[in-house]
């Protein structure tokens, strides 16, 4: 059981220099967790991509479908009050943005506050070092 943020997501519907560190790890992964909002982070990232012309039409699409197929296995954290409340924390300690907050704090939420029980995988270093000092395991 892994929490996977949006830059892991991400990667696994693109082919990037990652990509390749993560299609393995969702492989080996009996149970994706996200965030409930990282559906819309994601595709924010690839509508970014397409409008700046680094993602064609066809690329995009396949994507997208990717996406639909992963969000019906996947769990999500939806707790939003709690999320809200933990990210409050998230952002007092952590050098990070909001969205980026509310990822971890929906890992911690999603862990019962027991980092230890649970990995973390990003591609955003600045996301991976706050969940390494709140005691995750982080990967790739």
């Amino acid at each position: 059981m892994r929490f996977w943020d949006s830059s892991a997501v991400v990667a696994l519907l693109l082919e990037e220099p990652a990509t390749t560190s993560v299609r393995p790890l969702l492989a080996a992964d009996r149970e994706v967790i996200v965030w409930a909002l990282t559906p819309l982070e994601v595709l924010s990232a690839l509508w970014r991509r397409r409008r700046r012309e680094e993602l064609d039409e066809a690329s995009g699409a396949a994507a997208e479908a990717g996406l639909e197929d992963l969000e019906r296995v996947w769990s999500e954290v939806g707790d939003l009050d709690e999320v809200r409340r933990r990210t409050r924390r998230m952002l007092a300690v952590h050098p990070l943005r909001a969205a980026d907050a509310a990822q971890l704090a929906a890992a911690l939420l999603a862990c019962d506050e027991r980092s230890d029980l649970l990995t973390f995988v990003s591609l955003d270093g600045v996301l991976a070092e706050a969940a390494r000092r709140e005691g995750f395991a982080v990967l790739p």
